[in-house]
């Protein structure tokens, strides 16, 4: 099956001339040249510019095109760069879809916006923690949970994360034990807490990986200022890594 440049154009949303261009530079040759000097193309040329058309949303130059173009081998590992490019930019624009509905919502039942709900994820802005330490199945997976949530869901969330702070605060402030019943039942619903949260290891049952992250997150409550003042100070963070800390080495 071939096609005229005619037909081309207009089935890629281009121009005649932008192909004659693309011709000129290099990057797209018409697969063959009729007598009567019409240019035709096959599905491998159909396949090289699709690549460039995509890499042309994507902002590149045409320069920078050529490049990764003369730099592939094997155009079935191009087809993949390009699948895993398209697949990447859907769930972007599937992310700004869920903020924009959340902006929507939240104007429809007369309450503000938050710039937290309407911009980003619930630990966007501790993304490279996350993937670095439990890696990047973990953040997409919690990130998309916490975007697919409604607006009501998102701040009952938020007010059962909100309520668990508070008992921590109260049990510190009343200096009870970290290895004490009520400590150890507030670590208990910490972890539950957590577990609800998809990707993480406590969510999907893997004993190992959830002890290190529990230790983790709790000594992260002291050493971390973003989240030392979480606990009102130094001593209601102290009781939280402690307890959770108690709680592993004993119950998990």
């Amino acid at each position: 099956m071939e096609w005229t440049i005619q037909e081309l154009a207009a089935r890629a949303g281009i121009t005649s001339r932008t192909l004659r261009h693309y011709d000129r530079v290099g990057l797209l040759a018409p697969s063959r040249v009729g007598p009567n000097g019409y240019r035709y193309y096959n599905p491998t040329a159909v396949a090289r510019l699709q690549r460039i058309l995509l890499m042309r949303r994507l902002g590149m130059g045409l320069p920078a095109i050529a490049e990764v173009l003369a730099d592939e081998v094997d155009t079935c590992d191009g087809l993949r760069a390009h699948i895993a490019a398209l697949e990447e930019e859907r769930d972007r624009i599937e992310r700004q879809i869920r903020s924009v509905r959340h902006t929507l919502e939240a104007l429809q039942s007369g309450v503000e916006p938050r710039m937290d709900v309407m911009l980003a994820g619930f630990n966007d802005r501790y993304k490279e923690e996350v993937i670095s330490r439990w890696g990047e199945r973990a953040f997409q997976v919690s990130n998309d949970w916490w975007h697919g949530k409604t607006l009501d869901q998102q701040q009952a969330w938020k007010q059962a994360a909100e309520d668990l702070v508070a008992a921590w605060v109260a049990a510190a402030k009343a200096a009870v034990s970290p290895t004490s019943e009520h400590a150890q039942s507030l670590a208990a619903r910490h972890i539950r807490w957590l577990s609800q949260i998809p990707g993480t290891p406590t969510a999907e049952g893997d004993r190992e990986r959830s002890i290190e992250m529990v230790n983790c997150l709790g000594d992260m409550y002291v050493d971390d200022p973003r989240f030392a003042g979480m606990y009102d100070n130094a001593a209601g963070a102290t009781l939280v890594r402690d307890a959770l800390h108690a709680y592993t080495r004993t119950r998990m």
